[in-house]
């Protein structure tokens, strides 16, 4: 009983999580067919319009607009081309360069994992956000700068985490079947080893992309995200934050938007995990 009520409820979770993200998903790519407006025309005489359920809203402004007569609605939707773009990208950059690395130190040993392991541990020691705020610093603002800074700071997430795993399959029997058969090594971590660390890999991948979506977001907010006036969530948050008292919707919405997109990928990978996970099951 208990585990059938697990069961559902895990199912109820990926599927909620799973039409959330496929409705953000759509957003992105279909975002000039959804949009009601232009998100960067501006029109002063339409500024701060509350949403459609309340007095002085305008037709054609569902959500409302911001303090420079710019639809909500619209800079949401086209906001999560760049939320798509930037967990996508960088989540799986991180994925391959860490995975890679993990599955080296832990099927290697010796000093390949001392040596990566040391990295990891050097690497991890400096605090996330203030590190990406750092690198884009260095590099330049601009989306490829973002999409680098979280590669290159969230690659030991999966590194620590595969090498783990791998660490506890190198010690199965089959691994050692493998080897009498005449597998080599890098056969053996991608044939046998990989195959079972994938449940692991694809629920800190959806962790991820929701990572990379607040990193973004953070980046965004302070003005250092892209350079140009395309709308970010972010970026709205930040507009959104002066006018508070004025003009409560244009911080509520994209916040909203934001915690239900990051919580959705979290939901969806251990959704994933515990669907695909041959222990779990």
């Amino acid at each position: 009983m208990d585990s059938a009520r697990i069961t559902r409820r895990s199912g109820a979770r990926l599927w909620l999580a799973g039409f959330w993200l496929a409705l953000v998903f759509i957003a992105a790519v279909a975002a000039p067919l959804l949009a009601p407006q232009d998100p960067l025309a501006q029109d002063l005489l339409y500024e701060r319009l509350p949403p459609f359920w309340m007095n002085g809203s305008e037709s054609g402004y569902p959500l409302g607009t911001d303090s420079l007569g710019r639809d909500l609605l619209s800079r949401l939707i086209y906001g999560a081309r760049i939320a798509v773009l930037v967990a996508f990208t960088a989540a799986l950059s991180a994925c391959v360069l860490g995975s890679a690395l993990g599955l080296i130190a832990g099927y290697y040993g010796g000093w390949a994992d001392r040596i990566i392991s040391r990295i990891v541990d050097i690497w991890m020691a400096f605090p996330p956000v203030l590190f990406a705020i750092l690198l884009v610093a260095v590099l330049g603002t601009g989306l490829h700068s973002v999409i680098i800074a979280i590669a290159v700071i969230d690659w030991t997430r999966f590194c620590r985490v595969v090498r783990a795993e791998t660490m506890v399959q190198a010690r199965m029997d089959y691994i050692e079947n493998a080897r009498i058969a005449g597998f080599g090594r890098w056969r053996i971590m991608l044939s046998e080893v990989l195959p079972n660390v994938l449940p692991p890999i694809v629920a800190l991948l959806s962790l991820e992309m929701g990572i990379a979506v607040i990193v973004e977001a953070i980046l965004s907010f302070v003005n250092l995200s892209i350079s140009t006036d395309d709308p970010t969530w972010g970026g709205i948050i930040a507009e959104g934050r002066l006018s508070i008292h004025q003009a409560w919707w244009i911080l509520v919405f994209p916040l909203v938007t934001l915690f239900l997109t990051v919580l959705s990928f979290s939901q969806f990978g251990e959704g994933l995990k515990s669907r695909f996970d041959p222990v779990l099951r």
